[in-house]
């Protein structure tokens, strides 16, 4: 036992004297010499075969010492005065909507956990758009927009009738959304980000364009930041944290991360059984980013500075989450027993604090000292990302009414006695006769809350959240610039996605217009035969080309440069997708008119990230989104994954989207002309979803007269040739099964029938029409009635109609209604199946054979033809009438 005990003496000592020696380099200041000598202490240990432990970690202690913390520079009393407002008109919006319309629903306790870090950054470090600052950009969390609308009330931005009228927008004297939504609040929100985990990533790649902007002297480079406010249950979305590491890659020490973590999602705590903090620290310092916890309290300083064995550091560790919500609600009587009484070290270190002192000990994200520190080293830091990890608790300030409980999040009542509570604990002079009303509160214009609050904002340019256009309208190329693409290409096959690069090649030649088309790829250029963009407009890399390419050698070469054209963004159609928001965005959030096209397999758009197209319309973005090798039978080969059947129908779920399936050249030209013209001409909020194929054939001359119908959704292609015959019929389709319909209409000839074939470029134009005329009608019943764009095409047209579609039957069914007799659909039910195009369109009955079928079919139904007839084209045409039904097989 003697030798133990001297072996113990004894490394105790070396440890000291090994202390001591990096306390002497520590005090010299240079902490760069610290990292080196450390770093050649872990390689000496490694050469010597020694296994050092994976450190993911740091303490669970706060980043930045107490000693280190920079003074605080405002007020601090005024500035807690404020923030107590703030909480009362947030939680009295949601209570006063509650008690108007019991269930419709808001959030008090997110807010009432993030306030703090909201008002350090409003008051300190948010900057406004001015001459001389290109202002920050805030992604705020979605829940706490109680908060945001309190503030803008005191600021003046907002009434006291619309805070009355919150989630009830439809009152005739108006109101608030329940979250960020710019389409719904167009001059106050920038970002929606109630959808979990879109926030995040969107603002990533928001700050590479900000970079992007710069590099190609599109914007004057600025020190502006990119701030997002995320819930810690908002981490498990992948959304989340799947694009942290092209931010630490690209160096984007522009974008802060703020992640309010109060350890509880909707239903229960994050991480129960084990620390989210931690966690999170170790994911994003394994990824690269600069890592800043605040998790303690200025309360807690004391009590570190006299723990001298490390033990109370060591205990906090230990807990895991799910005690530390426990603690929360607990009184100081069992936080003393079940956290300090593991130690008597630990008791005697808190002995001199009373119970209800033990129970006021603040957490790091409710400290406003903390809070600004670590806002500051988050500004100040060069060379990376940020992420702020923040202990807050949720529900803050309700008390027993669901301070820190599972509950909290869905607390959106509160009675009398717990809004004397919240009154009193905050300090807001309102009486005890007006408190059962919850009544708004803001003081006079004089009063020192509101002079400093509106200094702070003047200081910092202005007031946020805020969204102002400030983009001028850009002169759209004229009809001659698309000239080249009316005249067909004769004997000479292309595919509509050749057509379509050809198109966006020259928009990229213009010498107006040029630099600010944003082509973005998420690693398919050549798939779609868009490798010719690398030589001519390069890749965008903020540090360029740090390696000769592979291919250096070949014309067509893979060319990364700083100022680069292209967003090539890797397999991502979500990191992809949150590059075209930005840039179709760009004419509110910075002034500058940028064209985004963005090019990818139309399977992997909607199917995969509709909630970030849906961000996009909600955000009135702008530009063009382009769904190649799209249809379910043009793509050879790849089978039932890659065939995408559904997108056009898809896209009928967003409003501002303007969805087209064009079969040529022309109509891809006229297209995007009418789509740069409306959107930044015109300046519509408004943007456009393509779908182009692979498959090369012939593309004609543009017929005369054709343009209005290419926008509005059809027109007549080719009449019949015998238009006196007794059998007629009206042949519809759209994309490269035109044609089908257009050898259709070949076929049917030998059984003496005559077929009009109409190109259908957007079935969902034509749908929106539809409904908007029977909707007219119906409200005006006075009035002449209107007729829809399809009435007015087929007014005079014979026969029967069928429709055919590379998508859902479906989508030829939404707009039946509007023709003048039933219409017969064919399209694409079912999974897809690997083979070449015949054989798919063979097994999905939409060949040009099928088509003349269901022609004769419903020629037979109507008494015109006899079902022999019929009988005998099934034969003609070797049709297996017993095959399976693809729909179900």
């Amino acid at each position: 036992m003697d030798k133990i005990k001297v072996d113990q003496d004894i490394e105790t000592q070396e440890t000291q004297e090994w202390l001591e020696s990096l306390e002497y380099i520590l005090q010299q200041g240079d902490s760069k010499r610290t990292q080196r000598l450390l770093g050649s202490l872990q390689l000496h240990a490694l050469k010597s075969g020694v296994q050092l432990p994976y450190l993911a970690n740091t303490p669970y202690i706060n980043t930045i010492p107490a000693d280190r913390q920079p003074p605080f520079p405002g007020s601090y009393e005024i500035e807690r005065r404020i923030r107590s407002l703030v909480r009362w008109n947030a939680m009295a919006m949601v209570v006063r909507a509650n008690k108007e319309e019991d269930g419709i629903g808001g959030h008090i306790s997110t807010y009432a956990s993030i306030a703090t870090l909201y008002e350090i950054g409003f008051n300190h470090f948010f900057h406004g758009k001015t001459e001389n600052h290109s202002g920050d950009i805030v992604y705020f969390q979605g829940h706490a927009s109680p908060g945001n609308y309190s503030r803008a009330f005191l600021e003046g931005r907002l009434s006291e009738q619309q805070l009355e009228n919150f989630r009830r927008e439809l009152k005739p004297e108006g109101g608030l959304p329940s979250y960020p939504h710019p389409w719904l609040l167009p001059d106050f929100w920038q970002f929606p980000t109630v959808s979990m985990g879109l926030g995040p990533i969107m603002s990533i790649y928001q700050a590479r364009f900000n970079r992007y902007l710069e590099d190609r002297g599109l914007k004057t480079p600025s020190q502006d930041k990119i701030w997002a406010f995320i819930g810690d249950g908002e981490t498990d979305e992948p959304e989340t944290l799947g694009a942290i590491n092209l931010a630490s890659r690209e160096k984007l020490d522009n974008l802060i991360f703020v992640i309010n973590c109060n350890l509880q999602r909707l239903d229960g705590p994050v991480r129960g059984n084990s620390s989210i903090i931690q966690e999170l620290e170790a994911i994003f310092r394994g990824a690269g980013w600069n890592v800043i916890k605040v998790i303690w309290g200025s309360d807690w300083d004391p009590l570190f500075a006299a723990d001298t064995k490390g033990k109370l550091v060591k205990r906090m560790e230990e807990a895991v989450d799910g005690e530390y919500q426990r603690y929360t609600v607990e009184s100081g009587d069992y936080i003393r027993k079940h956290f300090f009484g593991t130690d008597p070290d630990l008791l005697e270190l808190v002995k001199h604090l009373s119970d209800e002192q033990l129970c006021r000990l603040r957490t790091g994200g409710h400290d406003p000292e903390k809070v600004y520190a670590a806002y500051k080293a988050a500004v100040e830091h060069k060379g990376s990302p940020t992420v702020i990890l923040t202990r807050t608790i949720k529900g803050y300030g309700l008390g027993e009414a669901g301070e820190g409980k599972n509950i909290t999040h869905q607390q959106k009542k509160l009675n009398e006695q717990e809004l004397r509570d919240f009154r009193s604990r905050f300090g807001i002079p309102i009486s005890d006769e007006q408190i059962a009303q919850a009544p708004f509160y803001k003081p006079s214009e004089d009063s020192p809350e509101l002079q400093y609050l509106h200094d702070r904002r003047k200081a910092l340019g202005g007031y946020l959240p805020q969204r102002k256009v400030r983009s001028e309208p850009i002169k759209a190329p004229t009809e001659e610039f698309y000239s080249e693409f009316y005249k067909g290409t004769g004997n000479r096959t292309m595919a509509t996605t050749m057509a379509y690069v050809r198109v966006l090649t020259k928009l990229l030649r213009d010498p107006k217009l040029g630099k600010l088309i944003v082509p973005i790829i998420p690693d398919e250029a050549r798939t779609f035969g868009m490798e010719s963009l690398f030589r001519q407009v390069g890749i965008y890399a903020h540090e360029g080309q740090l390696y000769e390419p592979v291919d250096i050698s070949t014309l067509l070469y893979y060319k990364e440069a700083k100022d680069g054209q292209i967003l090539e963004e890797g397999i991502t159609e979500a990191g992809a997708m949150s590059s075209f928001i930005a840039a179709g965005t760009a004419y509110a959030t910075h002034g500058i008119n940028t064209i985004p096209f963005f090019t990818y397999y139309s399977m992997f758009g909607f199917q995969r990230i509709g909630d970030l197209i849906w961000a996009a319309g909600d955000m009135r973005c702008r530009g063009f989104f382009v769904g190649a090798t799209a249809g379910r039978t043009t793509l050879s080969g790849e089978g039932l994954q890659h065939q995408d059947g559904q997108s056009q129908m898809l896209a009928y779920s967003v409003p501002n989207l303007k969805a087209y399936d064009p079969a040529y050249a022309y109509e891809i030209a006229v297209i995007i002309q009418d789509g740069i013209y409306r959107m930044y001409e015109q300046q519509e909020d408004i943007f456009y979803y393509l779908t182009v194929e692979n498959e090369l054939y012939a593309m004609p001359e543009m017929p005369e007269g054709s343009r209005e119908g290419i926008l509005k959704g059809m027109y007549r292609l080719k009449s019949g040739n015998h238009p006196k015959a007794k059998l007629q019929a009206q042949l519809f389709g759209s994309g490269s099964i035109l044609n089908e319909v257009l050898h259709a209409q070949t076929l049917l000839e030998k059984y003496e029938v005559n077929a009009d074939v109409w190109s259908i470029t957007s079935y969902k134009e034509l749908y929106m029409d539809g409904h908007e005329v029977t909707r007219w009608n119906m409200l005006h019943p006075l009035e002449k009635p209107k007729q829809s764009y399809i009435e007015q095409c087929l007014k005079d047209a014979l026969g029967v109609f069928v429709a055919t579609s590379d998508y859902l039957k479906v989508l030829p069914d939404s707009i039946y209604r509007w023709f003048p007799r039933p219409v017969t659909s064919l399209g694409t039910d079912g999974f897809g199946r690997s083979d070449g195009r015949r054989a798919l369109r063979n097994f999905f009955e939409v060949d040009a054979r099928f088509i003349t079928i269901a022609t004769l079919s419903a020629l037979a139904k109507e008494g015109k033809i006899k079902p022999t007839l019929v009988q005998q084209a099934i034969q003609d045409l070797e049709i297996d009438p017993n095959k399976a039904n693809p729909m179900i097989s």
